[in-house]
């Protein structure tokens, strides 16, 4: 994701190929042809019973609860060719309907230069709605993030300065406050009633102009693009000035903030993505209370498990988080997490994905002693932890050079297409492991697998492999036809690949 401030304040971006890779399949439509012994009953159309919906209750309901934001920063002079110059296409737009050009987006040059000025320059333009009667209200953290002062307008025009009571990056939530009397607060819907295909609409500020309306369908819900937040996907259309407003149901509900687009030009392209307002709450609740968010951490580096990987463990089906790392005097190195282990319960919740935890882990209070459930080599096991607070991610460090030890083969190593060798006591302090044999080359099945010179393999077939004299015995056991599972270490992260047999 990456912001994009130019004119107005911008919905964060998402990149094509990570966005499509959470997607998942296309559908596949199957037209199958009707024998003569087919009764066919004709149904009518959900659209010709149900019509198209009316927004215009919804519009006076809501629209007296949504605000303008405007953002502006103190400059000692412009930068040439800076970000702030308006987009021709918009200005001629304005120009050619007659609409006054919006705040901050007035014509100048590439070229052309402020005078040297203490005053407040604009920056941005963004959204936000009313949250409370006592003039708290609630937009993305990106609206307001490197603003040296807020104006907060009303849909009444009145105008006011507002102060940051605090933002979220993680979650792109932010409050503001601002001291107003008669201002009329929306009213918070409930995400677990909205289903797919719901119609929905936004409230919002595109390129500056006020309050303008939108309105589409729930595309997906529980859309994976961020770490902390499963985001409501829609075909509504949002724009660069949207971020901040609500997502509003039919019932007149607001059920997300407007806050990221998918997009090769910064515009809406049909993919807009809305913060789920029970999580913007949570989030809101404890920037009211202490300015800042306090989220749990347990100190693993976790991945994806592959449903080659779930299989050769006897696992089933592809679920959990496998850990590919442990930061070492970290809560779950305390608890006995190892990596290669897969945690599929955290506190009794299920792991279906790996964003799963981390979504669990910081929703968890610091202090709390949690249940986990992990697999490990084929057998379950529970474990107690004591969630720490999050921290800022430490830098790594990078390994020492390794101690050369003559690699070895057998013809069981051999047949893997593996060169293997003892770890030496450097190697075993750097990486915090007990045992373990490093690949000295990697060719043929292993090659195929992934498995290259360097990484360190610490089990196969579900078996501990601290030494050459382990491994060799693990692989006396195992059927030579069949597919095996190996985990291993690349550096700090571990990981499972299967090496199937040469045929």
């Amino acid at each position: 994701m990456t912001h994009q401030n130019h004119s107005s304040k911008t919905p964060l971006t998402l990149k094509a190929s990570a966005v499509f890779a959470a997607m998942g399949a296309a559908a596949l439509f199957l037209h199958a042809p009707v024998s003569a012994q087919t009764t066919v009953v004709p149904v009518a159309p959900a659209a010709s019973v149900r019509g198209l919906p009316d927004f215009t209750d919804l519009v006076d309901l809501v629209g007296p609860s949504v605000v303008n934001i405007r953002t502006l920063e103190r400059a000692a002079a412009a930068r040439p060719g800076a970000g702030g110059a308006p987009d021709e296409q918009m200005l001629e737009f304005f120009k050619r309907f007659g609409i006054p050009v919006p705040p901050g987006m007035t014509p100048r040059t590439p070229r052309q230069e402020r005078a040297p000025s203490e005053e407040a320059q604009p920056r941005g333009v963004g959204s936000g709605f009313i949250l409370s009667a006592d003039g708290l209200i609630m937009t993305n953290a990106h609206v307001v993030e490197g603003a040296d002062e807020l104006l907060v307008t009303l849909p009444d025009n009145r105008e006011f300065k507002a102060k940051v009571v605090g933002a979220d990056k993680r979650t792109d939530v932010a409050v503001v406050k601002i001291e107003a009397t008669g201002l009329s607060p929306v009213k918070i819907g409930d995400v677990n009633r909205l289903r797919v295909g719901e119609w929905v609409m936004a409230i919002g500020s595109p390129f500056g102009l006020e309050n303008t309306v939108t309105a589409g369908i729930v595309s997906a819900k529980q859309r994976d693009t961020g770490d902390f937040l499963p985001f409501i996907q829609t075909d509504v259309a949002i724009n660069p000035g949207n971020s901040g407003g609500p997502l509003i149901n039919m019932r007149g509900e607001v059920i997300g903030i407007n806050s990221q687009i998918y997009s090769r030009s910064g515009g809406f392209q049909g993919i807009s993505f809305a913060i789920p307002i029970d999580e913007a709450v949570r989030v809101s609740d404890q920037l009211r209370s202490t300015g800042r968010v306090t989220r749990g951490r347990i100190g693993v580096q976790i991945d994806q498990v592959s449903k080659e990987v779930a299989e050769s463990l006897g696992l089933g089906t592809a679920k959990g988080a496998l850990v590919r790392g442990v930061e070492p005097d970290s809560p779950a190195a305390k608890a006995g997490v190892e990596p290669g282990d897969i945690i599929l319960k955290f506190d009794g919740k299920s792991i279906e994905k790996s964003v799963d935890l981390p979504r669990f882990v910081g929703n968890t209070k610091p202090g709390n002693k949690s249940a986990m459930t992990v697999l490990r080599r084929g057998a379950q096991k529970e474990l107690t932890i004591t969630v720490a607070e999050l921290e800022p991610e430490k830098p790594e460090v990078k390994a020492a050079a390794p101690e050369p030890v003559k690699p070895q083969a057998s013809s069981a190593v051999q047949s893997l297409g593996l060169a293997l060798a003892e770890l030496s006591a450097v190697e075993k302090k750097e990486l915090n492991l007990k045992g373990g044999v490093r690949i000295a080359s990697a060719e043929g099945p292993a090659a195929r697998a992934g498995l290259r010179e360097g990484d360190v393999i610490v089990a196969i077939a579900n078996t501990d492999t601290a030494s050459l004299k382990e491994m060799e015995a693990a692989l006396s056991k195992i059927d030579k036809s069949r597919p095996v599972n190996v985990l291993f270490r690349r550096g700090e992260w571990a990981q499972y690949t299967v090496i199937r047999p040469q045929r």
